[in-house]
C-alpha cells in the first residue's frame, strides 16, 4: 500500500513526468535537425534519447501505478525496473557495436547509474509484493522516481547540446590557462636576458 503521506508526491511526479515527456520530444526533433548533419553522432544521440525517455517513463508509470487503489506499485516498480535494464543492455551495445564508447564515456556512466537504480527498483519492488505493509521499501521508490527525474534531465539537457560546466573541467581549464600564462611570461623575460647578455 503507498502511505497517505506521500500520496501527493506520486500525484505530482505523476503530472511532472507527463510535461517533461513532452517536452522531451520538442528537444528531440531540435536535436534531430541539428546532428542530422553530422551522422557520426547519431548512435550517441539515440543513446541519449532513449535514456531520457527511459527515466521518464519509468518515473510516470511507477507514479500513476501508485496513485491505483491497491497494491500496484510493487508490480508496476518491478516490471518498469525490468524493462529499463532490458533498454541499458541494448544501449551498451550500440555504443560497443558502433565503437563510441570511449567518446562516450560520460554516457556509458549515466547508463551505469540508470542500472544501479533499476536494480534497486527491482529489489524494492520486489519487497513491496512480498510484504505489502513495507512503507519503507515505497518510500525508496518513491525516492528512485526523484533519482529517475535528475537522470532523465541530465540526459536531455546534453541532447539539447546545453553547455557543460563541471568541477573537473573548470579547474583543469584554470590550470592549463595559468600555465600557458606562465609560459608566455617565461618567453617574454627570454629576448630582454638576451639582449641584456648580449650588451
Amino acid at each position: 500500500m503507498v502511505p497517505e503521506s506521500i500520496h501527493d508526491f506520486f500525484v505530482a511526479s505523476g503530472s511532472g513526468a507527463c510535461a517533461l515527456i513532452g517536452l522531451l520530444f520538442v528537444a528531440i526533433s531540435v536535436a534531430s535537425e541539428r546532428l542530422a548533419r553530422a551522422e557520426a553522432g547519431v548512435p550517441l544521440y539515440r543513446v541519449r534519447a532513449a535514456a531520457a525517455l527511459t527515466a521518464f517513463i519509468n518515473a510516470l508509470a511507477v507514479s500513476l501505478f501508485a496513485l491505483i487503489p491497491g497494491h500496484k506499485i510493487g508490480p508496476a516498480a518491478l516490471a518498469v525496473a525490468a524493462g529499463g535494464l532490458v533498454f541499458v543492455s541494448a544501449a551498451l551495445l550500440s555504443l560497443i557495436r558502433s565503437h563510441q564508447v570511449r567518446q562516450a564515456l560520460g554516457d556509458a556512466l549515466f547508463l551505469v547509474g540508470l542500472v544501479i537504480t533499476f536494480v534497486v527498483q527491482l529489489i524494492q519492488g520486489a519487497n513491496v509484493i512480498a510484504q505489502p505493509d513495507d512503507s519503507g521499501a515505497v518510500n525508496t521508490i518513491a525516492a528512485l522516481v526523484i533519482v529517475c527525474f535528475l537522470i532523465g534531465i541530465a540526459r536531455a539537457w546534453e541532447l539539447i547540446g546545453g553547455p557543460s560546466i563541471g568541477i573537473t573541467h573548470e579547474v583543469t581549464a584554470l590550470v592549463r590557462s595559468h600555465k600557458h600564462g606562465a609560459d608566455d611570461s617565461v618567453d617574454e623575460e627570454s629576448p630582454h636576458r638576451r639582449s641584456a647578455t648580449n650588451g
